[in-house]
């Protein structure tokens, strides 16, 4: 037990080497900043010049564009109120809809299949 005990005390004395100097932290924290770099360009910028572009086409609207909301319901630009929050849309000869311009998808484009033989 005596020896124990002095084994200890030796041990708490005893001054600890130096250890080694670690990487830097700019060195530690790179992968990370490489991580935030890539996500920024592959998903953040991509959305921000969707968003962008959308926005440009909202403010472009005008009677008589034909157009489709994000419900999926197209219809022809029949009105454009004066505050430009609000867009009646002609769904068919007697329907016509009110819906707010943030509503629209996008002008509406008729996708047509190329059949070769």
């Amino acid at each position: 037990m005596h020896t124990l005990l002095s084994t200890l005390l030796l041990l708490a004395q005893e001054t600890p080497a130096k250890q080694p100097a670690g990487p830097s932290f700019l060195v530690q924290s790179l992968p990370l900043i490489v991580i935030v770099i890539f996500f920024y360009f592959i998903m953040f910028r991509p959305q921000q010049k969707e968003r962008a572009r959308r926005e440009q086409a909202l403010k472009e609207l005008k009677k008589n564009d034909r157009v489709v909301t994000i419900g999926g319901i197209i219809g022809t630009i029949a009105n454009i109120s004066e505050s430009d929050q609000e867009v009646t849309l002609k769904i068919d000869d007697n329907s016509k809809m009110k819906v707010r311009r943030s509503a629209i998808q996008g002008l509406y484009q008729v996708e047509t299949k190329e059949t070769t033989s």
